[in-house]
């Protein structure tokens, strides 16, 4: 699901990408449900089959912020990075 609260995505925006372990469409769900609530989010997309979170922000929306939500789906994060380069969950 894709989904967009803004036409253009800033070049100063962030993009976060995240590999995470979903098994059916309501874990996939839980991620989609936390991402629209967290302000900054621009824009996300979040795929079962490919087991992928890829998340635009604002600026201002720091890294461990969206990774701590994602964690707090219950959801197994078994990689992460932050404008292309890797980083920790």
């Amino acid at each position: 699901m894709f989904v967009s609260k803004h036409k253009y995505i800033n070049m100063s925006d962030h993009t976060y990408n995240f590999n995470i372990t979903m098994t059916c469409g309501g874990c996939s769900g839980a991620v989609e449900r936390v991402l629209k609530k967290l302000d900054g989010v621009k824009s996300f997309d979040v795929s079962l089959d490919s087991q992928t979170a890829k998340v635009v922000t604002e600026p201002s929306l720091d890294y461990n912020t969206v990774l701590e939500k994602i964690k707090k789906t219950g959801k197994k994060v078994n990689s992460g990075e932050a404008d292309g380069q890797p980083q920790a969950v």
